[in-house]
This record gives structure tokens, sequence and C-alpha cells, in this order.
């Protein structure tokens, strides 16, 4: 049973750093792709950030390449993502996913955890 659990977050001021971090467990964690998707009150949610398997090429959204870096342990079966310099509209609901190997196939993802609040304050 693929189990997909976040923690980190919380609130930050604008310009600060935060880490959220996925823990996986119940699948073949160094295979897979893991992504980090937010969802904005009143938006729909977008994806992030994604980390793929065996050699991890890394995916950024445009609005946050230089700002976050996604990073994974395959021994720990973790996934963090590092964010910097957060802006306002950083703020909503981050949750991890996984379910592809590959981050180009990474709307295909349908395992989720249940998302944990980041909220950047000005």
């Amino acid at each position: 049973q693929v189990q997909l659990v976040e923690s980190g977050g919380g609130r930050v001021q604008s310009g600060g750093s935060l880490k959220v971090s996925c823990a996986a467990s119940g699948f073949d964690f160094e295979r897979y792709a893991i992504g980090w998707f937010r969802q904005a009150p009143g938006k729909e949610r977008e994806a992030v950030a994604c980390i793929g398997g065996g050699e991890s090429p890394r995916w950024y959204q445009d609005s946050v390449k230089g700002r976050f870096n996604i990073s994974r342990d395959n021994a720990k079966k973790t996934v963090d993502l590092q964010m910097s310099s957060l802006e306002s509209e950083d703020t909503g609901v981050y949750y991890c996913a996984t379910g592809v190997r590959l981050c180009r196939y990474y709307l295909g993802m349908d395992s989720w955890g249940k998302g944990i609040p980041v909220t950047v304050s000005p």
C-alpha cells in the first residue's frame, strides 16, 4: 500500500526559507518519480517540482526555478523540497505524489499525500 506523508511547512515571512519533506512507503521508492504540487486558495492544484527515479533528473515550474531545490534520499525513502526567497504567491497546501517513473509523465501521478500548509506572510 503506497503511503506518502508530508511534514515541515508552516508559516514564514516573505523572503524566508522553509523545507517540506515527503516520507514514502509501500512501493519500490528509488524507481519512481516524486512530485511536489501545491494548491493555493481558490486556485487549481499545480505542479511545482519533480525528481525522477534512477539518475534523478529534476524538473521545476518556471516560477520557482532558482528558489526551490528538490532532493531525494533513497535510503531513507524521503524527498525534500527546500524553498527559499519565498513569496506570498508560494502560499498553499503542498502535496507530494507518485505513480510514474519519469517526471515528464507527472500528470499521471495517482498516489497522493494528504498535504501540508505553507503560508508566506508579507
